[in-house]
């Protein structure tokens, strides 16, 4: 696209359109260029409350509400109107009427859990161990091995099965590992939750049960490798026969748990190979007895929030109340609307798409798209850290980007799911079921480029580094982050630095191993990469320096991906909407220039107040920093803001210009 076609696109959002700011959230007693985050949000952190049954309350959260109350309006609407019998619109009405209908989950108990039970209490060898661990991924309760097929990373084009490390109830290996007392009191929590959980379940000898739960968990999560350790693609690809990974693990029977697994396959992608020595071993020397006790404990866990309202309120007291801080269950019918978004989102995304998405809202976000491909471009040309020869290799990968924006071209076929009405926990075994007949049926077929990962009621976006594609869901096109009535400075700021970001993304740490055609493979020359790492090991530093809480730092590396795209997709947001202009001098609106304005639409889609709790799991899984860095942690590093605020030395976000990281 030329940078003439580029204007034209954005000409028609200028003013006289609306600003695109909240004025009700600003303080005017902090500074934009000692505080932006705070001089944009300031007041909307002083005043806003989390909701009781939250754990964290922002921007998207505030969306994320709203798009959820709308699914509910058409869930309602599909129960009153049902659907012939086999229908999507039945098989929607069926599953929420299933989850509100609490009568028969009480009257049912752990009836919907006996099969599952018996099986466990039938294991009497290491081999059934092995064939169960398999046959726990048909029902989406895969412990403590996690099997997927995938994109083989090194051959995008066509599906391979991938086994991953899982089996931990705690967020992280952090939680059975650290010594702090927050750790070690949750640790003491969760044998509690385990034990009463057990005791509701009418499992003799909980207490001792739950002892011996913990210690297998101990031990696995000290096999675990770290969130840190897992970002690296080369590292976490380990292609194998199951010849091979019985050499590696010989504890396991790996016939017994792909024939578990119901499906047999040649051979695999591991992801954590020295976990999966760890497990066999324990597979050979923790008792059947300790096995099953464990099994059955999971089994229970993950179907709590599906059984009577004890087993519903254990779960939450510690999942929620303890981990996150949460004060309160959430209504049943938003925990009703997230079971559906995640077993069958693409039947309720339809219904979504089809009341609440308008073609001009996608018409508008492919212009942006656009723009930001070719600045994003013309970035790339003007790198002065970059040689030709690599800098030809990322515009080939920019050039193969594809785009999904509000919903998929093609629907997902649920025809062969069955949704019975009053069988909430066979509702979801059978889903589980049916995504994974639906993976393994991927097995031998070319990969499918229009998938999905995301579902169209979703408020976030996601890059893919195999698919080498951009994703933007329906729910996410909506104010803040993209408001059709207002001026596109806001506009670039908030969902077209969101754009940038997921740009960004295929020039991350991890992304940037990535070929255009999503294979794992190397296009840097060896001088490039080096000045690449020294870039990303200044904005490392930079964020490892942010400290939460008790003083506790960031974690620099784990954050590193996110923080470059956060980064990035600012600083080439701003450089589309400068194309935008056309040359043409930006609009002032409500007293703030369009520069100004830009940054300041960057900062209002982060505004979010966290429970000590939840910020504190966040520090060891979240990839990305938490809302007040990323605003003034991106923008400190941009020439741009500078300028639009008239940034000096003496104010708190100055940072000399050597100090300045510049990546892409």
């Amino acid at each position: 696209m030329s940078i003439a076609m580029l204007a034209a696109c954005a000409s028609a959002p200028l003013s006289p359109l609306a600003s695109g700011l909240d004025a009700t959230t600003f303080d005017g007693k902090v500074r934009p260029q000692d505080d932006l985050y705070r001089f944009v949000n300031g007041r909307w952190l002083a005043n806003t409350d989390i909701p009781a049954d939250l754990s964290s309350y922002g921007a998207f959260t505030q969306l994320d509400e709203q798009t959820r109350e709308h699914l509910h309006q058409l869930l309602e609407e599909a129960v009153r109107t049902s659907g012939p019998p086999g229908s999507d619109q039945r098989k929607a009405a069926d599953f929420y009427s299933s989850f509100m209908d609490t009568a028969s989950i009480e009257a049912q108990g752990l009836q919907p859990l006996a099969a599952g039970l018996a099986r466990i209490d039938a294991l009497t060898d290491a081999g059934d161990v092995s064939g169960y661990m398999g046959y726990t991924q048909r029902l989406g309760v895969a412990e403590p091995l996690l099997w997927s097929v995938q994109q083989d990373a090194r051959n995008a084009t066509t599906y391979i099965t991938g086994i991953d490390q899982n089996g931990l109830s705690m967020p992280d290996r952090d939680y059975y590992l650290r010594d702090e007392a927050q750790y070690v009191g949750y640790r003491q929590k969760l044998q509690v939750y385990i034990t009463a959980l057990l005791t509701a379940a009418g499992e003799p000898d909980a207490a001792t049960r739950a002892s011996t739960i913990m210690a297998l968990e101990r031990r696995m999560a000290e096999a675990h490798w770290t969130r840190v350790q897992n970002r690296d693609p080369v590292a976490t690809y380990n292609k194998m026969t199951p010849v091979q990974a019985a050499a590696l693990a010989p504890g396991i029977d790996w016939r017994r748990f792909l024939d578990g697994a119901g499906a047999p396959v040649r051979e695999f992608v591991v992801s954590q190979p020295s976990f999966l020595t760890a497990l066999g071993q324990l597979v050979q020397s923790v008792p059947v007895a300790d096995w099953k006790a464990y099994f059955r404990y999971k089994l229970i866990d993950a179907y709590a929030p599906l059984l009577p309202q004890a087993f519903e309120q254990l779960h939450f007291g510690f999942y929620e109340q303890t981990l996150s801080g949460v004060q309160q269950p959430r209504p049943r019918w938003k925990r009703a609307v997230a079971m559906l978004d995640d077993s069958i989102g693409e039947i309720t995304g339809r219904m979504y798409v089809e009341r609440y998405f308008s073609a001009a809202s996608k018409q508008r976000m492919q212009q942006l798209v656009a723009n930001l491909l070719e600045a994003y471009e013309q970035s790339i040309d003007s790198l002065d850290w970059m040689s030709p020869a690599t800098r030809a290799e990322a515009k080939k990968k920019l050039a193969l980007f594809g785009v999904k924006i509000g919903y998929p071209d093609q629907w997902r076929d649920y025809s062969k799911l069955e949704i019975r009405a009053g069988d909430l926990a066979g509702n979801v075994t059978r889903s589980a079921a049916f995504e994974h007949q639906r993976m393994v049926d991927r097995l031998g077929k070319p990969v499918d480029r229009n998938e999905w990962s995301m579902t169209p009621p979703t408020v976030n976006a996601r890059y893919s580094p195999q698919l080498n594609d951009i994703l933007f869901p329906a729910a996410i096109l909506q104010p803040p982050f993209f408001d059709p009535q207002a001026d596109d400075a806001v506009n670039y700021g908030a969902i077209g630095a969101v754009i940038g970001h997921e740009i960004s993304h295929g020039f991350d740490d991890q992304g940037s191993q990535f070929d255009g055609h999503g294979n794992l493979h190397n296009w840097w020359s060896a001088e490039d990469a080096a000045r690449f790492k020294q870039r990303t090991a200044a904005l490392v530093a930079q964020f490892a320096a942010y400290r939460v809480l008790d003083n506790q730092p960031l974690n620099g590396e784990l954050t590193l991906g996110e923080n470059i795209a956060d980064l990035s997709g600012l600083a080439i947001a701003y450089k589309a909407w400068q194309l935008s202009l056309g040359g043409r001098p930006s609009s002032t609106l409500d007293g703030f220039t369009g520069e100004q304005r830009f940054f300041m639409g960057w900062s209002q889609v982060w505004r979010r107040k966290y429970r000590d709790d939840n910020l504190r799991m966040r520090l060891s899984t979240d990839p990305h920093s938490p809302s007040e860095f990323r605003t003034n942690g991106a923008v400190s590093n941009i020439d741009a803001f500078y300028r639009a605020f008239g940034v000096g030395p003496q104010d708190k976000l100055y940072r000399p210009p050597a100090e300045r990281v510049r990546i892409w």
